[in-house]
């Protein structure tokens, strides 16, 4: 999720020299599974060798073979073959150094924790270093004020998320916020307004795509976004509070 007006920079460009022939390879691959799954090329970005969706969701390898492979229909990836599988238990987010010497993504990251231990789902999520993980997700920091990290593969949770650390300078409401839509998309969540990023992000319209694929309305849940409807809107505003609305809450239920 990145606030709007926020630019990621590609340091490897558009298959630049000295990125890696198997590197490029492999994004291609990625690249060309995305857009046979239904997701619009225009949607579709590199930047620093990672191949994303939406603007902040890392798609790997693997996961967009997932979308393709036969005998599961496509409208599952996202919220039934793309979420974590009931093997996990307790996901363990494991902040690094430099993650830790920001106070305010820190704490923004307990915050983002609590969140989800205090909907008796049945998966729990720690703050690592700590015991009984079934599962883990290293919170580490990118530039600029937003974030970044990718879905569910394998069962598995996404194992990283990216925070920028623009966000010291925000309030600790919208680091929380930040960083619990960060671990959403982790676990399988799509953007709630993925059809028009506008209504988060303001500017022209623009469809993340899904062509009938990856972005299943979940039962109970509003069809259309509002400004502030849900944590999962993909833009910020300065003024969030970093809680959950009731429907991120039924999403949550239903599929945890």
């Amino acid at each position: 999720m990145f606030k709007k007006a926020a630019v990621l920079v590609a340091s490897c460009g558009a298959l630049v020299s000295g990125c890696g022939t198997d590197l490029e390879n492999e994004n291609q691959e990625i690249v060309s599974n995305l857009i046979e799954a239904g997701f619009p090329a225009s949607d579709i970005m590199e930047a620093d060798g990672l191949v994303y969706v939406g603007r902040d969701a890392h798609v790997s390898l693997e996961a967009s073979r997932e979308m393709l492979q036969t005998g599961k229909e496509t409208q599952e990836q996202y919220r039934t073959t793309n979420t974590v599988g009931t093997s996990v238990t307790k996901i363990c987010i494991n902040p690094t150094s430099g993650f830790n010497s920001y106070s305010r993504l820190s704490a923004g990251l307990d915050a983002a924790i609590q969140n989800y231990n205090q909907r008796g789902l049945r998966i729990t999520m720690a703050r690592g270093p700590t015991t009984g993980c079934t599962a883990n997700i290293t919170a580490t920091t990118m530039s600029g004020a937003g974030g970044s990290a990718g879905f569910p593969s394998g069962g598995r949770p996404y194992g990283t998320i990216n925070i920028g650390t623009g966000l010291q300078s925000y309030s600790a409401d919208v680091n929380e916020h930040v960083i619990t839509h960060e671990l959403g998309h982790a676990i399988g969540f799509r953007h709630s307004d993925y059809y028009n990023r506008s209504i988060s992000c303001g500017g022209a319209a623009t469809n993340e795509g899904t062509a009938g694929v990856g972005a299943i309305l979940i039962p109970g849940t509003p069809s259309t976004a509002t400004v502030g409807g849900s944590i999962m809107n993909s833009c910020f505003r300065s003024t969030e509070n970093g809680e959950f609305t009731s429907s991120d809450i039924t999403a949550l239920n239903y599929l945890y």
